[in-house]
């Protein structure tokens, strides 16, 4: 299994001969230079989106139409993309589990907020998510944006997940001591993943802290475009 750094909240997980690209951010991605676009999406099975921030969003119709991708996520924008947009898609709820043809995902709560801009505002559509996915004997706990929540305590006594991707910049999500707490207080994580930091300087810059609240814990801080191998 190889989990790969995009950048901000994007990562590339070969698992199980499937690539999922969960949250691809790609233009205007200030961590993701232009000429490693290819390399980042080559070869991709699905789309995983844990909720519709341009952050998250902004690249996920254009791969989905320029690769013949399938978009995993929350089942009302699903429901909307597949009638709107004529794209392919799985789209379940919080608590459902779907299997990817050896990869089984699940999608568990998150607490943050979820919209698009428009030009009448900001709509809403669907909820905010995270995800277990589960495969190579592997179950990775993809946080999405998150606030520590004691809801946590309840996905690991379902999934025991062994690998954590978790946002820990702050401002927007849960800073590297809330995610370090959480890591520390529901979980019994092998390694941890840290994003959603460094993008922009109103972001913690250092998982430092984030090492230190976990000794015994490989806390590895990603660098993009250089896979990490489990």
């Amino acid at each position: 299994m190889k989990i790969t750094w995009l950048g901000h909240s994007s990562f590339r997980i070969e698992i199980a001969e499937l690539i999922l690209l969960v949250d691809p951010w790609l233009n205007g991605n200030p961590m993701l230079p232009e000429d490693s676009h290819d390399a980042a999406t080559e070869g991709a099975t699905h789309i995983l989106l844990t909720h519709a921030h341009f952050d998250h969003v902004a690249d996920v119709l254009p791969l989905a139409r320029k690769q013949g991708l399938t978009v995993v996520g929350q089942y009302d924008l699903m429901a909307h993309w597949e009638a709107q947009e004529k794209i392919e898609v799985i789209g379940f709820n919080k608590g459902g589990t779907v299997d990817l043809g050896g990869v089984k995902v699940t999608m568990v709560h998150a607490t943050h907020s979820t919209s698009f801009g428009t030009d009448a505002g900001p709509q809403v559509p669907g909820t905010e998510c995270g995800y277990m996915i589960a495969g190579e004997g592997h179950v990775i706990y993809v946080s999405g944006d998150t606030d520590v929540m004691a809801d946590m305590g309840v996905f690991h006594d379902l999934h025991q997940p062994d690998v954590g991707i978790l946002c820990a910049g702050g401002h927007f999500t849960m800073d590297m001591r809330r995610a370090g707490y959480a890591a520390k207080k529901f979980f019994d994580f092998k390694t941890v993943i840290p994003c959603h930091y460094r993008t922009f300087p109103i972001l913690e810059q250092s998982a430092e802290e984030l090492v230190t609240a976990l000794p015994g814990v490989d806390v590895i801080e990603p660098q993009v475009m250089e896979p990490i191998t489990l």
